[in-house]
């Protein structure tokens, strides 16, 4: 079997023969039983200028990717969806980020090889010729279809030790708002003809056929919008809950059947598959700014199961960092992100959310205590890698 990289250019899938994947080809592929590590990681190598990520990813001595890194090889997941990480064309940062950083040892932890990769176009920074923000202005991050100061800008990337079904792929990035029944669009903000081209998915929703064993598992990806950055409209907010409810509704029988993908192919998921949800919801379940139960769409359908990964090291961080911290409804034990103190404090927004196909074994954030040699990895404010933690479920495909 030849090791092959699927990488998504435009509307077009591409598989590319890596040397180097086949050479480790042996060590990469997992066993043959079929359990896996899914994870997601909002590793925060997003860049201000365009092209700077691949700058700074083409040598291996960059000191955030090598951090960032260093966390994936010592998690180790099969499969991990990649949020904040600049969409560049051909999969070039993709292949930098592997070749490297991952395929290189980093402090003492091992190399880790993921033959497998996608990427696809991002919302972010794309121009929607429009006023968006009411500033009066036409321009600028915040008049994008996704907020971004160029086009990809916070991408997203699915790497994998399992083969990608690249013909399979599905991409919503083109999906519209308003084409979402019972949707909670903002209409007094944006005027019709806005709402005619207003895209749901801030930067995308992919479904990402893996095969595992003799099945095939679909990895739901997706980083909706902050629910702040707005006003009393809360056009953000409002966004993000239409965002989370597209997978609620693509996983539910008889929920899906008004949405299309950007091949115009109709419908949800079929009830018979496999799926995970990765991804940065930017939804805590009880504290932060989101809409009316936002994440709720997802933690309380019937056809999803949340491992409720936890750390010791967020529950400490909470307690030391004070603040909004001490005045949370939620366990923070269960955070993933170590947000400013005053406001919003620490929140859980990260998930590994999973089919009932699945039993799950264990599941974790990488998020160390201050005592453990690896809380250099996570530290504080600045930080060496991200403000976001690596959250990981380990599962069993029954």
């Amino acid at each position: 079997m030849n090791v092959a990289r699927a990488v998504m250019i435009g509307a077009a899938a591409v598989l590319s023969l890596s040397p180097l994947a086949a050479a480790s080809s042996a060590s990469a592929q997992p066993d043959k039983r079929e359990d896996l590590r899914v994870a997601t990681y909002n590793l925060s190598l997003n860049r201000n200028v365009e092209g700077q990520l691949v700058s700074d990813l083409s040598t291996p001595d960059n000191a955030q990717a090598k951090a960032v890194a260093e966390v994936i090889q010592r998690t180790d997941p099969d499969v991990i969806l990649l949020n904040e990480f600049d969409y560049v064309a051909a999969g070039q940062a993709v292949d930098l980020f592997r070749d490297n950083y991952l395929e290189r040892p980093q402090n003492g932890a091992s190399p880790v090889a993921y033959p497998y990769s996608f990427v696809a176009p991002s919302n972010t920074g794309v121009p929607s010729g429009f006023d968006l923000n009411n500033d009066g202005r036409v321009g600028g991050g915040d008049d994008a279809f996704g907020f971004g100061l160029f086009p990809g800008q916070y991408g997203m990337v699915v790497l994998s030790k399992y083969p990608i079904e690249t013909d399979s792929v599905r991409t919503f990035q083109h999906f519209l708002w308003k084409d979402m029944p019972g949707n909670v669009l903002p209409t007094d903000w944006y005027s019709p003809e806005e709402q005619d081209i207003l895209r749901l998915s801030s930067k995308s929703h992919w479904d990402v056929p893996v095969t595992v064993g003799k099945r095939t598992v679909h990895v739901l990806a997706a980083h909706p919008t902050p629910p702040t950055f707005d006003g009393p409209e809360d056009r953000n907010g409002r966004r993000n809950h239409d965002e989370i409810r597209f997978w609620a509704d693509y996983v539910t029988p008889g929920q899906g059947s008004y949405i299309y993908d950007d091949a115009g192919e109709s419908g949800g998921l079929n009830p018979s598959e496999p799926f995970v949800i990765l991804g940065d919801y930017n939804a805590d379940p009880f504290d932060g700014d989101s809409y009316d139960g936002a994440i709720h769409q997802l933690l309380g359908n019937h056809r999803i199961v949340d491992p409720q990964a936890s750390s010791e090291g967020a529950a400490e961080a909470a307690r030391l960092q004070g603040g909004a911290n001490l005045t949370h409804e939620g366990d923070p034990k269960y955070d993933t992100a170590d947000f400013a103190d005053g406001a919003p404090g620490n929140l859980r927004v990260d998930y590994t959310l999973l089919s009932r196909h699945f039993t799950v074994t264990d599941s974790g954030v990488f998020w160390p205590v201050q005592a453990d040699p690896l809380f250099r990895l996570t530290g504080v404010f600045p930080f060496p890698t991200s403000d976001h933690r690596l959250v990981w479920a380990d599962v069993t495909l029954r």
